[in-house]
């Protein structure tokens, strides 16, 4: 048994900053799967937007948001994350994260345009922005004494009792091959998104959407998890994992083409290449099949060698690995999965339907992204609600520690090697990346809900019957998200921002929250 005042699961920008501010008056266990260092924070590479600019304006901040989130976003929300967000940046800076400034004004940072902005307002760290504050944040994390980390560790299950409290977790040890109960006054679910549900995504290995699926299982609402978001721009390579290639890069003039040379979002956008998310994904995503070619190209030879240098590092030298001069060549690139605006619903304070469980970062769905994100207000959206969080448990700390549930332990442990069932999780990223996809339709939704049901069944049964390994865990996992998107994806008759249905090609009048409970689905 371990106890502490808060257990946060998970250990990108949401977790190691909530963990920062509780620990000032708290007890903290911070648990995740691999390192400290391993999250989808680290891979971030534009920035986090926040209005700094003499020229700029929260309302104009605020609008682009809403506009690129197609009528779904709560208004309050983004508003309150907009005007909160030069304090929380702040925060950061004074924590030791280091912005890029201006060459000619080092007072002045330089500020970075992304899709569907109106003004430059993306802080960034050159291309480095996700690495420079996961790091930033872990230095100040281990110098913590009231914070106690837990590396290698894999969340199971929350603990919730018959008054629907959370209590904690059990957790598997991944090395130790044990399952630890992690008990806390205050459980809050850090854990990411869920790339891996696809078979092609921009997302680190651990992006299973573990936070989502666990709280779904104990009753938590579920939000809006039909809108997918689809990166326009990933660099395709066969059969190697996708690398994300910036939207930065057409903040600065990329532009993109087609194999034979020729422009084409002209014919999707006045933006062009500066649409919001949706509009390019979907864009290219057509292009792609009507030519039936696996790839389009990005084209930022219009820049120098050393502004490349200086502005995209780890994209130029990444480029380069693959035999591509960013100065001389275009970049293959292709969508990828890439973020959920949907998620464990949570209300301003970042609280569920279940008592002292919160849920924040990718995690959860606040409302602030509707139907579509709007570029660098994920890590935005982290922060504010971090803090958020923070202020509003502090009143649940008095409290002493609830007695847990009579427990009988139904998970099975080996001393074999860990193992994975390679077929079904190839078999749920196959589904998931055919049937939902960017463009979908009334009969792959079926088909694919048929194919789902028959996983699920099968996926439960093998976790019950199998050793606990983390591969048994995400796999279990991913077939629940799976499950999610497409009930959600069924639900909504109309097509909007990042959920498009050939048979239901417009947008409703009044826009409308999905929302799935497994209580519901168990009437």
């Amino acid at each position: 048994m371990i106890k502490s005042d808060y257990l946060i699961i998970g250990s990108g920008i949401a977790g190691l900053k909530l963990a920062l501010k509780v620990a000032q008056t708290a007890t903290v266990s911070l648990i995740t799967k691999k390192k400290l260092s391993d999250s989808c924070t680290q891979k971030a590479q534009g920035g986090i937007a926040c209005v700094i600019d003499k020229s700029d304006t929260f309302q104009e901040h605020i609008q682009d948001t809403l506009t690129s989130g197609a009528g779904l976003c709560n208004k309050d929300m983004v508003t309150k994350m907009v005007n909160e967000a030069p304090d929380r940046l702040n925060e950061l800076i004074k924590l030791g994260v280091n912005f890029t400034k201006k060459e000619n004004n080092q007072e002045e940072f330089d500020l970075g345009l992304e899709g569907g902005h109106s003004k430059r307002r993306i802080l960034h760290t050159r291309d480095l922005t996700g690495k420079e504050i996961e790091n930033c944040l872990i230095t100040n994390i281990l110098k913590n004494k009231n914070i106690t980390i837990f590396e290698n560790h894999t969340a199971i299950d929350l603990i919730i009792n018959k008054d629907n409290i959370c209590l904690g977790a059990y957790v598997f040890a991944n090395k130790q091959n044990s399952i630890e109960t992690f008990q806390a006054k205050i459980t809050a679910l850090a854990c990411g998104g869920a790339g891996k549900t696809y078979l092609y995504t921009s997302n680190p290995d651990i992006s299973t959407g573990d936070g989502i699926a666990m709280a779904y299982r104990v009753g938590a609402d579920i939000a809006n998890m039909e809108f997918v978001q689809f990166h326009p721009t990933c660099l395709y390579r066969e059969n190697t994992n996708f690398f994300l290639i910036s939207e930065a890069v057409r903040g600065e003039g990329a532009i993109l083409r087609l194999k034979d040379g020729s422009q084409f979002m002209h014919k999707y956008s006045q933006k062009k290449e500066l649409a919001p998310r949706d509009i390019v994904a979907r864009a290219i995503d057509n292009e792609l099949k009507t030519r039936k070619e696996n790839y389009v190209y990005l084209d930022i030879t219009s820049k120098n060698k050393n502004f490349l240098i200086k502005r995209f590092p780890n994209i130029y030298t990444k480029c380069l690995e693959y035999g591509i001069d960013m100065e001389k060549d275009m970049i293959p690139v292709t969508p990828a999965a890439h973020f959920f605006c949907g998620g464990v619903k949570i209300d301003v304070n970042g609280r569920t339907n279940i008592k002292n469980l919160y849920a924040l970062g990718e995690t959860a769905c606040s409302g602030i992204h509707g139907a579509n994100r709007l570029a660098s207000n994920s890590l935005l959206e982290a922060i504010v609600y971090a803090d958020r969080v923070y202020k509003d448990s502090l009143k649940f700390l008095n409290k002493k520690h609830y007695d847990l549930p009579s427990f009988s332990c139904q998970y099975k442990i080996s001393k074999e090697s860990s193992f994975i069932h390679m077929q079904e999780c190839e078999e749920v990223r196959h589904i998931s990346w055919n049937y939902l996809n960017i463009s979908r339709s009334n009969e792959n939704l079926i088909k694919a809900k048929k194919k789902i049901n028959t996983l699920t069944n099968k996926v439960n049964t093998l976790f019950e019957n199998s050793p606990i390994t983390i591969e048994n865990i995400e796999l279990r996992n991913i077939t629940c998200i799976a499950d999610l998107i497409v009930n959600s994806a069924i639900q909504r008759k109309e097509s909007r921002g990042l959920h498009y249905n050939i048979n239901y090609p417009t947008m409703l009048p009044v826009a409308k929250d999905t929302i799935i409970n497994i209580k519901d689905s168990l009437v």
